[in-house]
């Protein structure tokens, strides 16, 4: 567990554009539906390993169950973007506990809290051109400063995302880390 287990896990995000909340088992054709029109993006920020090429709807369920469970076990937190309607999954959100990645890196965690994160996302391919990966960078870094108790938190992109690494530098956000296919970015 990585959120301090006396505080609420908040629960929702909602703007005019979109409805950020947790992503759920029940979520699995709309996720589904978004994952496989966005499988060039989702490829990006996979390195190429997920959604593989044949993914299925039982696939995709087995891995919304376990997002599922990490979030209810407070060990990771997984968010789906939804349109206001309920209708069509617009992305997801990720979140992981960052002294877990640096030590995967060989990266000194001694002053990493274990309450420090990291938070990757997507929006489905369809919206980019429109840029909601702005617009929904900017309402999460809000959200996580307002609702959230986390006492670090970054947002990361493998390098061959290079229009999110382009998207965290026009925000001002500050490169943090540097590993082997990956950046991590601090908002200011």
């Amino acid at each position: 567990m990585f959120y301090p287990d006396h505080i609420a896990v908040p629960e929702t995000l909602c703007t005019e554009e979109f409805l950020v909340r947790p992503l759920k088992a029940t979520d699995v054709k709309l996720d589904y539906d978004a994952v496989i029109t966005s499988r060039a993006e989702l490829f990006l920020h996979s390195e190429g390993r997920w959604p593989r090429e044949g993914f299925t709807l039982e696939e995709n369920l087995a891995d919304l169950v376990r997002h599922e469970r990490e979030h209810l076990d407070r060990v990771a937190f997984t968010y789906t973007v939804m349109n206001p309607a309920k209708t069509e999954c617009l992305g997801a959100i990720y979140i992981h506990p960052l002294r877990r990645l640096l030590q995967r890196a060989d990266i000194s965690v001694e002053h990493i809290s274990d309450e420090s994160a990291y938070v990757s996302f997507w929006v489905r391919q369809s919206h980019l051109p429109d840029n909601l990966d702005r617009r929904l960078l900017q309402a999460l870094i809000s959200w996580f400063q307002a609702e959230w108790a986390f006492s670090q938190v970054t947002f990361f992109a493998r390098k061959a995302q290079t229009r999110q690494i382009q998207l965290f530098e026009d925000m001002g956000m500050r490169l943090e880390y540097t590993l082997p296919k990956s950046v991590v970015y601090r908002s200011s």
